[in-house]
């Protein structure tokens, strides 16, 4: 290109080319003054409209991304053959409807409508991805277009609409729900703020079990005590849930109590903590708990005590911690209880050598938790090797589940870890059973 050409097309603050000039430009054997002219936008629509048809897609390209370009050029420009082209425009199509005033939304938007409604329907899922993506948070778009976008066969077409266009009502979501679309759909509705409950309800019946999982995972859907009870009573099947569920907003008295019974100990121990139960939530919550733990026998030997195995198992642990005390070896008590096959004596003894509340370690047996059983043991002062004998013989852990030392002969929790797990089970058991210590 020519100095010349370049003052023409390409210097800022120049004056307006004539019509003639761009014209003449418009028609040059050289695409990089083409290119070049594209870019301007002082050029009248005549002009622009003409490039718009250029061989070059370079040049088709610029066109697409001037702000100058008449609206009816975007029409021509959504069925061009280069699909950079149509990215492009996608692009300024979507940042130009925010900016229209009322009365160019009235003179416009019958064109660019049009121009979505083409670029929805593009054969390349490129240009129908990036248009859900430009369009998703629009309030005022097309609704037959967003529709469109929703009920797209390319997941990455549909999701961002399905989760986030205000433009889709429950209505049109139940219809998509109805429809039985595939599971990543589902769960992009999933997804959405503020769900309301037909749509929850619809999601539930489903039986998709990713898209109740994210709905349960979604603080803002909401959802009919009789739809989470339902869920609750299937969630033991799916262990996915439980956390969801947990964390629920505003979990109700039978739903807390409920999930008390089956989810793990962390859970538990969230649900536990959580600041927003009602008094007779936690209550029920502390009920459901001291239910899972025993409250009438722990396991095998201790049903010989019968019902009073409490207080069974306090006197004991006083006796030994006063021996403990005088100078006596924890660890042959501990093999004397274990050859004497007495479960009690060895909860009682493991506690008093943990410094522990005895119905915490009997807590962490009856639960039979190889964690739990590794970390009471740690804090007892003994070793992993022991931690292994305590798990099979005390927690009747099946061999498969046992937690063996590390290859050093240490353990292979973390302490803070092993810590955490001592003090979850001595606050779980404190509120289960405040009447224990």
């Amino acid at each position: 290109m020519t100095d010349l050409l370049r003052r023409l097309v390409e210097e800022t603050g120049a004056p307006p080319l004539s019509y003639a000039q761009a014209r003449t430009l418009a028609a040059h054997p050289d695409p990089a003054v083409r290119r070049a002219l594209a870019r301007r936008t002082d050029l009248v629509p005549e002009v622009l409209y003409y490039l718009a048809e250029d061989d070059d897609p370079e040049v088709r390209r610029a066109i697409a991304d001037n702000v100058a370009t008449p609206l009816k050029a975007y029409l021509l420009l959504t069925e061009d053959s280069d699909v950079d082209v149509r990215l492009t425009l996608v692009q300024r199509i979507a940042a130009l409807a925010p900016g229209l005033s009322d009365d160019e939304k009235c003179r416009v938007r019958l064109i660019v409508d049009q121009a979505l409604t083409r670029l929805a329907q593009d054969q390349i899922p490129r240009v129908r991805v990036l248009l859900s993506e430009a369009l998703k948070f629009l309030i005022d778009a097309p609704p037959a277009v967003i529709n469109r976008l929703a009920r797209d066969v390319e997941v990455a077409v549909a999701a961002p609409v399905l989760t986030f266009s205000p433009v889709l009502t429950d209505a049109d979501l139940l219809e998509i729900i109805r429809a039985q679309p595939i599971s990543e759909k589902l769960s992009a509705i999933a997804r959405r703020a503020g769900l309301n409950t037909p749509v929850t309800d619809a999601i539930a019946a489903t039986d998709d079990t990713a898209a109740i999982t994210d709905m349960l995972s979604n603080q803002g859907a909401q959802i009919r005590e009789e739809t989470l009870d339902a869920l609750i009573s299937r969630a033991s099947q799916h262990p996915e849930w439980h956390d969801p569920l947990v964390h629920r907003p505003q979990l109700h008295r039978n739903a807390a109590r409920r999930l008390a019974l089956f989810v793990s100990d962390t859970l538990v121990r969230a649900l536990i903590l959580r600041r927003d139960l009602e008094p007779d939530a936690a209550v029920a919550v502390a009920e459901a708990v001291r239910r899972r733990l025993g409250d009438e026998a722990l396991t095998g030997a201790l049903l010989d005590y019968g019902p009073n195995w409490r207080d069974a198992l306090r006197d004991i642990h006083d006796r030994i911690a006063a021996r403990l005390v005088d100078g006596a070896s924890g660890d042959d008590m501990l093999k004397a209880a274990m050859a004497a096959g007495d479960r009690l004596e060895a909860t009682a003894l493991l506690s008093a050598m943990a410094e522990v509340s005895p119905f915490a370690v009997a807590a962490t047996v009856k639960a039979a938790s190889v964690k739990g059983m590794v970390s009471m043991t740690w804090k007892a002062g003994l070793s992993a090797s022991v931690a292994v004998d305590l798990q099979r013989w005390l927690a009747n852990i099946p061999p498969n589940e046992v937690l063996p030392p590390d290859v050093d002969g240490g353990f292979r929790l973390s302490e803070p870890e092993m810590e955490w797990q001592v003090e979850m089970f001595c606050e779980t058991e404190a509120l289960a059973n405040p009447w224990s210590s």
